[in-house]
């Protein structure tokens, strides 16, 4: 039997409505609950004083922080579609450093860019042969990756970077910008209307501000990869054959699909995807390759995706929260992070009020001794430790996994070995 040949060719019901999904969140209802955070969030910032939480500086850190995040996550989703579990992000994203480095200060910033692409294309191409080929343990190759590019790098970068200006066995020598651009009146006129603090209107000024000022081109190639992901894979015969794979390979075989081939396109892309979020921490974060650079955003990124429950949209949302907080490193750490104790705080007791509705009256209780604590917390110091500050993305992490953990199914076949022809 041959393949289908429509993205709808397929009995798609197992595939968006399998049992276990839970209910989907609809576009407006997601925009109001948005909407409702960020009119939270400028609440606290006016009984704070802590304007930096939101205006445009912070939100342009936060979004340069987000890209690597979520184009890990990004390689993740697509791995993980067709069925094959990726913690060798972390090790991709530092090929893609690396490669992106060598190649960038030699010929140019966009050659930098591709190759980059490419390394990371090599370390997806060897987890597809040990994980699809040679069916070896997904998690197992996985962590073999992460160590065999920290050590490859670690090797190399002496070789490559010692005797050019400006390099040493851990650093690169600076590659040439590859540009930022400004959306011109705009920019300037979101700045102005954050600056006057005004309740709500002034914190979604912010929030576009920090998305039209000073915004690399890669950033904008990194966010139409969002809309580009969710349409192949979910409005393409390629995309449903790839997710077919995911969900059931001994059925999507039988219907003519070539199992291995999708796996490996999938992890290969998956791998590209991480070195381009490498390449993003070479040439645009910092114009060079520093060892350590990383520094675990492959780890987030697939937190992000478990995050997004292995959709795109929800994997965009998660980075940018996971980019917020890693932000709030950079600019007024304690301050800002002493604010949002408050958030949540009130996101706590917002959660209990939920609960309760529901009828859930432990969870409830529970929640809202926490954000007592929280509150507590708040209430009884006017700073936090450095320590916690930079420990908040991980601990944020942690914590949404952990209220999210109940909605999300992953792709029914993810991580199961499987051999050509054993449906037969």
């Amino acid at each position: 039997m041959t393949a289908p040949t429509t993205a709808t060719d397929v009995n798609q019901p197992s595939l968006e409505h399998a049992p276990g999904t839970g209910r989907r969140m609809s576009l407006p209802v997601l925009m109001l609950v948005i909407a409702g955070a960020l009119a939270l969030t400028s609440i606290v910032r006016l009984i704070t004083g802590a304007d930096g939480i939101t205006n445009v500086s912070q939100m342009s850190t936060a979004l340069q922080l987000a890209v690597p995040i979520g184009l890990a996550g990004l390689g993740g989703l697509w791995a993980e579609r067709a069925g094959v579990v990726n913690i060798g992000l972390e090790g991709m994203l530092i090929l893609g450093t690396w490669f992106g480095a060598w190649a960038g200060f030699q010929w140019g910033p966009w050659t930098g860019v591709l190759v980059g692409i490419v390394g990371g294309c090599l370390g997806g191409l060897l987890h597809a042969i040990v994980t699809v080929t040679v069916n070896v343990n997904h998690i197992v190759s996985g962590v073999a990756i992460n160590i065999l590019a920290l050590g490859a790098t670690r090797y190399l970068a002496p070789l490559a970077f010692e005797g050019h200006q400006g390099g040493s066995a851990k650093q690169s020598p600076a590659v040439e910008s590859l540009g930022n651009f400004t959306v011109p009146g705009l920019s300037d006129w979101l700045t102005d209307l954050n600056a006057k603090g005004w309740f709500f209107l002034s914190d979604i000024a912010g929030l576009l501000g920090g998305l039209v000022t000073n915004v690399s081109w890669l950033t904008l190639i990194a966010v139409a990869l969002v809309p580009a992901t969710w349409w192949i894979l979910w409005r393409t015969a390629f995309g449903l054959r790839l997710r077919s794979c995911g969900e059931n390979p001994v059925a999507a075989e039988s219907l003519g699909v070539n199992v291995y081939k999708y796996k490996y396109l999938a992890v290969i892309i998956s791998g590209g995807l991480a070195g381009l979020g490498g390449v993003f921490l070479s040439i645009v974060a910092n114009p060079f390759y520093l060892e350590g650079q990383t520094s675990g955003r492959g780890y987030i990124g697939l937190a992000a995706m478990i995050f997004g429950n292995w959709m795109p949209g929800g994997l965009a949302i998660g980075a940018g929260l996971f980019g917020y907080t890693d932000s709030l490193n950079l600019r007024g750490g304690s301050t800002n992070v002493h604010a949002l104790l408050l958030l949540g705080a009130l996101l706590l007791v917002i959660g209990a009020i939920w609960l309760a509705i529901r009828k859930k009256y432990v969870q409830a209780a529970v929640t809202f001794v926490v954000g007592a604590l929280v509150f507590a917390w708040y209430a009884g110091t006017n700073e936090v430790p450095s320590q916690v500050v930079a420990a908040t993305p991980y601990v944020v992490t942690l914590v949404v996994l952990a209220l999210s953990a109940q909605r999300l199914r992953m792709p029914k076949a993810d991580g199961m070995p499987y051999r050509k022809g054993q449906g037969k």
